[in-house]
């Protein structure tokens, strides 16, 4: 049904769309783990704040997992280069995730006031992590990652774990923390009773809120004024073979604004980000959690936007090696491959979809002290 450039355009929107999903479902639990110490006191309180995300976390990982298959499938060298490369980064990762369901499943196991706090500070550990690994991550494909491709396209990575964490990297990282942070604070509002817990993580939000702006704001001045950036400097055929050694490109400092000035409606993103972050600043301080809410999210939905927006046609840049950068028109996988990913994802993701909508339906509604100490299946 569609030609080749066209299929791996479509895959790296729905990239975007798996990325954007995590984030906006996944992300929420996060932020509320990063906020649980600081917003609950007291065990109930701290039960609330736990059960308030309680029914629906592991549904959310679905996103996680549906990215990671999609890079394997879609773009095999990118996933290639990335999971070796990162990967003792993502073992961190992996094992604070870890943490998050033997947390949920362990932590009231015994009436212990020690043991329920050990198992407080591991959830805080799930959450505040990967959040700010993930930051990290996203921002070392913004500096390029140092690999390098030979003639036979295997890919070395020159690179260390220490050296992934850059003042770029981390300030990439906090952003992510603060986004997610500020999401996790916006699904407190919605979901816990009014009262203390309520009070305290509209105070933390509207913090986390005013952090995003700024942190997103001087990230935009690093790429616009540091050494961040790629532009290809080769013809480029968008229905070529997947070849990565058929594309030249070099590093130039602010090559990650071009594409604002050869699209300008990409220019939404960034703004969809600002603007996100302000309602959901308004809306905490005003009391006023839908709004809130869908600030965070607008938010979280721009900031990522603008990384895929910025980067076309990069996926994964090398700092090393430029020639061996890999792109939407070099890395992906063949015609068919994608044809047919596409054909289950159209089938699929709807019911996917369906399914969530449904899920939040049957559980929405706040979750109480009272409903805590009395409901059996609450954790």
């Amino acid at each position: 049904m569609f030609d080749y450039e066209t299929l791996r355009v479509i895959w790296w929107a729905l990239m975007g769309v798996l990325l954007i999903g995590f984030a906006l479902t996944d992300g929420y639990d996060l932020g509320v783990a990063s906020l649980l110490p600081w917003v609950a006191k007291t065990d109930a309180e701290r039960r609330m704040v736990i059960n308030s995300v309680g029914p629906t976390w592991e549904g959310n990982q679905v996103w996680f997992i549906l990215g990671g298959g999609a890079i394997f499938a879609a773009w095999p060298h990118v996933y290639a280069v990335s999971f070796s490369g990162f990967y003792l980064a993502m073992f961190v990762v992996l094992s604070a995730l870890i943490l998050r369901p033997v947390g949920f499943k362990y932590r009231s196991k015994r009436p212990d006031p020690a043991w329920r706090t050990r198992w407080d500070w591991a959830l805080f550990v799930g959450g505040f992590v990967p959040a700010l690994v993930f930051g990290v991550a996203v921002g070392n494909v913004l500096q390029g990652a140092p690999f390098r491709i030979d003639s036979d396209l295997r890919s070395f990575y020159e690179g260390s774990f220490l050296d992934l964490f850059t003042p770029f990297t981390l300030l990439c990282g906090l952003l992510s923390v603060a986004m997610l942070v500020l999401h996790g604070a916006a699904w407190l509002a919605i979901k816990v009773e009014r009262g203390p817990v309520h009070d305290r993580a509209r105070a933390v939000g509207s913090v986390a809120a005013i952090a995003t702006i700024v942190l997103f704001a001087v990230g935009y001045a690093f790429v616009a004024y540091g050494d961040v950036g790629y532009r290809i400097t080769s013809v480029v055929d968008p229905a070529g073979p997947s070849n990565p050694l058929r594309t030249t490109a070099e590093q130039v400092a602010g090559g990650w604004l071009t594409n604002f000035a050869l699209y300008p409606w990409m220019v939404a993103a960034p703004l969809m980000g600002f603007v996100g972050a302000v309602l959901a600043f308004v809306g905490i301080r005003r009391g006023a959690e839908v709004l809130a809410f869908a600030g965070s999210s607008s938010a979280a939905v721009g900031i990522i936007a603008t990384v895929g927006c910025s980067m076309f046609p990069f996926i994964l840049p090398s700092s090393i090696d430029a020639h061996s950068s890999l792109t939407v028109w070099n890395a992906s996988s063949t015609h068919r491959t994608l044809g047919i990913m596409l054909f289950v994802t159209v089938v699929f993701l709807p019911i996917v979809l369906a399914y969530t909508a449904w899920a939040y339906k049957v559980m929405f509604g706040r979750v109480t002290t009272e409903e805590v100490r009395t409901n059996p299946d609450f954790y």
